[in-house]
């Protein structure tokens, strides 16, 4: 890209991350942190772990999202009996015009833009496992052939935190593909009151779609072109280093509470998520706040606690809250 077309890319990300709060918000009421990691995570062009109790809107958010991007949708509803094939899609045989028959390949709901997988954690790991290899490599292979995801491909998966009889959960391989965990917790009272008004009367709230799917794509790329400075890349890896137990920089606190840290793949997606953020803030390079402020969504689900953890009854997020006392970013 030329300077100049930078620039208008970069007036044109600004706009339409505008227009999405805007339209999102015109259906969801409150969340609005949950929206713009959502919408962070995507042009960072990463997948998105929603927890929280039922009835916090967590399909609604999903299914808003996926109108106001003007994205091809589908949502999978994860249950025991869940298979492989009814996720990637499976061969059907069909006949052949001339006789004979052959078999003909039916792409399965994974083969979308945005793609809802509900209640993640009552699938069995076998049928969670058809998710790795979309997540990852934007395809997914069937019977020795391989399929191509066509971007941008976005997987939001939702998981309730409290019902855990008949789950089962995540590997921490699936986890480490979530660029963002995100909690969803109740409104404010005047939120709520707001949400009786939207969905107790006739009135049906409408979104209007901001943008395309090539654009989506291109923003993608501006994102990665934004600059970063070598001390808060290196500050971004001191962070992601410091919850490792094994590590020589890492505090006393995380030696004795955690059993495995993040990995490196926390640092790719720290600093590109800051990227996009720095774009959303309307700033051309990424700070340490953007650093700080995306720490706990992106790391919480990457840090296994011992049970010395638990009898003390600490949280992931109370350890990254010490990290980041422990660790205060320099001033800018």
């Amino acid at each position: 890209m030329t300077p100049s077309a930078v620039a208008q890319s970069i007036d044109q990300f600004r706009e339409r991350f505008t227009k999405i709060t805007d339209e999102v918000g015109r259906r969801i009421v409150g969340h609005r942190e949950v929206v713009d990691a959502t919408v962070t995570s995507l042009l960072a062009g990463g997948h998105v772990l929603l927890e929280g109790i039922p009835g916090v809107g967590k399909t609604s958010l999903v299914h808003t999202l996926a109108d106001v991007l003007h994205l091809k949708f589908s949502r999978i509803q994860f249950t025991p009996d869940l298979m492989p094939a009814d996720i990637v899609g499976t061969n059907i045989v069909q006949e052949a015009a001339h006789g004979g028959t052959f078999f003909e390949f039916q792409p399965g709901p994974i083969f979308a833009n945005v793609v809802l997988a509900d209640e993640i954690n009552r699938a069995t790991p076998k049928t969670q496992s058809a998710l790795l290899e979309a997540m990852q490599e934007r395809s997914c292979t069937v019977r020795g052939n391989q399929y191509t995801i066509r971007p941008p491909f976005f997987v939001l998966a939702t998981q309730n935190p409290i019902e855990l009889e008949g789950t089962y959960p995540l590997p921490e391989a699936q986890l480490d593909r979530f660029i963002f965990n995100v909690l969803l917790d109740y409104l404010s009272a005047d939120h709520e009151v707001k949400v009786l008004d939207l969905t107790t009367t006739t009135h049906q709230a409408q979104v209007d779609a901001v943008t395309t799917a090539e654009e989506i794509l291109d923003f993608q790329i501006v994102v990665r072109m934004v600059p970063i400075a070598d001390s808060i890349a290196r500050y971004a890896v001191d962070l992601v280093r410091a919850t490792r137990p094994t590590d020589s920089s890492a505090p006393d606190f995380v030696k004795k509470y955690v059993n495995f840290g993040a990995s490196v793949r926390a640092a790719q997606f720290l600093v590109l998520a800051a990227k996009a953020r720095a774009l959303m803030k309307r700033r051309y390079h990424v700070t340490y706040d953007d650093i700080t402020s995306l720490m706990p969504p992106i790391l919480r689900h990457r840090i296994l606690l011992n049970f010395q953890a638990e009898s003390d009854r600490l949280t992931q997020d109370d350890i990254l809250k010490k990290l980041l006392e422990a660790m205060p970013a320099p001033r800018e």
